[in-house]
């Protein structure tokens, strides 16, 4: 029905959620924070350790690069120990690592310490994910808004607290997720079951195997190409404004809650209404001609053009997700996996490669690059939009009655 929202449907399932539910999408929050939690204190990191942008950008790169191939692993790892124990895991190590980067004494060591920091991260997003999907009341879709909703939330508020943390010293932020992270460790510990071993073990490459799956392929590899563009609007853009830590916290918050608000309550409108590969098409177009236009304006034409990407890269984040988990045959777990593999080695990329691009020739450069890189995402997207139309509809009852995992929650 045109005009639907689309938290009608489960507007009593996103609000009447087990505890267990609330609690890992609350440390979900926290741990999406830690993404743009650096945006506003890059040039802070920079002027005090006397690095230049490339360097510092390796903090991004460091982390997703990590984050991709610990994709492979946690899988492996929760099907060993369990649900909840990786959620510990995971927070465990983001604790740690969080509160290290913020003694550093160099980049060398940061970065190092952001490594970690991203096989946390990675451990506990992925099964906090698995989770959310499969205790929601409300089924998958409303366990995907909820999801969305947590990234969101979490996009926003990371520059908005590093901003406030780090106008006194770029180490504040880092001891302040630190604490929260801690805060999410006790929660999940009071609210989360155990969860009983699951019958048949994940193995190290069954997310590079479901990758052999067509479809599959072909959302990874359009998120690819996608994400090269969103991360060089999240970790080169800093630079080019060149704000202070409040003035680029307040940019990036502003950002994050276009991203909030177009995944969570614009995207299902919009995909009821035009479908799902043509949102995503169209988005990641007009998220092409935001680039050119943030590379070649002034200073004000390219603050507004960041804040106006959070609506694509919401939408964007949005259809992705669901793409990823309905495409194909394998587990959604599984899926998710082999996915976020694929996907955060552009993430990883872009952080290093855009100011290395300045550097071998000009600041548009860098934007021209990651707006192609939007576009190509778009055709593979088109290329391929029989094969995930079809795939996506055929699998959606097979994972609804075979991927629960509500023996995770209370």
């Amino acid at each position: 029905m045109q005009g639907e929202d689309p938290f009608d449907q489960g507007t009593v399932s996103i609000l009447r959620q087990p505890k267990a539910v609330w609690a890992t999408a609350g440390a979900s929050v926290v741990a999406f924070m830690g993404i743009g939690l650096v945006d506003p204190i890059l040039p802070s990191i920079a002027k005090g350790l006397e690095a230049t942008p490339s360097q510092v950008s390796l903090l991004f790169t460091s982390y997703f690069l990590i984050t991709a191939v610990a994709m492979l692993v946690t899988g492996f790892v929760s099907s060993r120990i369990g649900g909840r124990k990786t959620l510990l895991a995971g927070l465990a190590l983001v604790v740690v690592f969080a509160a290290l980067s913020g003694t550093s004494s160099s980049v060398a060591e940061l970065v190092g310490f952001r490594a970690g920091w991203g096989l946390g991260n990675a451990l506990f997003v992925s099964t906090a994910l698995a989770v959310i999907v499969g205790a929601a009341a409300g089924g998958s879709s409303a366990a995907i808004l909820l999801y969305e909703s947590a990234l969101g939330l979490g996009m926003a508020c990371g520059p908005l607290l590093g901003a406030l943390l780090g106008d006194a010293s770029w180490r504040y932020p880092f001891f302040g997720t630190a604490a929260l992270m801690a805060i999410g460790f006790v929660c999940i510990t009071a609210f989360l079951k155990e969860q009983p071993r699951p019958a048949r073990k994940t193995s190290l490459l069954d997310p590079v195997k479901a990758l052999g799956h067509g479809g599959l392929a072909s959302v990874a590899t359009s998120a690819f190409f996608y994400n090269y563009a969103f991360f060089t609007i999240l970790a080169f853009t800093p630079f080019v404004l060149n704000m202070s830590p409040y003035k680029s916290g307040a940019v990036f918050f502003a950002w994050g809650l276009l991203l909030a608000v177009f995944s969570v309550l614009v995207a299902p409108r919009l995909q009821k209404h035009f479908g799902s590969l043509k949102v995503v098409g169209a988005s990641l177009v007009l998220l092409a001609a935001d680039l050119v236009i943030l590379g070649y304006g002034n200073h004000t034409t390219a603050i507004v053009c960041t804040i106006v990407s959070g609506a694509f890269i919401g939408m964007n984040n949005t259809v992705y997700t669901e793409l990823a988990l309905g495409v194909s045959d394998a587990p959604r777990p599984v899926a998710s996996a082999g996915y976020n593999f694929v996907r955060w080695f552009a993430a990883a990329a872009a952080p290093f490669l855009a100011p290395k691009i300045e550097e071998w020739s000009n600041i548009h450069i860098p934007f021209v690059i990651a707006a192609v890189a939007a576009v190509i995402g778009a055709i593979v997207i088109w290329v391929r939009r029989s094969a995930l139309t079809h795939d996506a509809a055929e699998l959606e009852p097979k994972h609804a009655t075979e991927d629960g995992v509500t023996v995770f929650a209370n």
